[in-house]
């Protein structure tokens, strides 16, 4: 029973980690090596921060809970 309850929170968190990777903004990070925008010490605002932070704790959530599943 739990089992299926954190494997359905795996496949909700997976989805929303790969939509909110997706609205990021592109031509950042490692993408400016190869011909994008070189903003390096530009500071994250808005939706931009929220989009970053929430990348952070989503794929927080997705170790643990693999971790989790692992020794169930």
């Amino acid at each position: 029973m739990i089992k299926s309850i954190l494997l359905v929170f795996m496949m909700f968190i997976s989805v929303s980690l790969i939509a909110v990777i997706l609205l990021q903004k592109k031509g950042s990070g490692l993408g400016s090596v190869f011909g994008g925008t070189s903003e390096a010490y530009r500071s994250k605002r808005g939706a931009e921060k929220i989009l970053y932070y929430l990348t952070i704790i989503l794929g927080f959530l997705f170790a643990s809970v693999s971790i989790v599943l692992l020794f169930i």
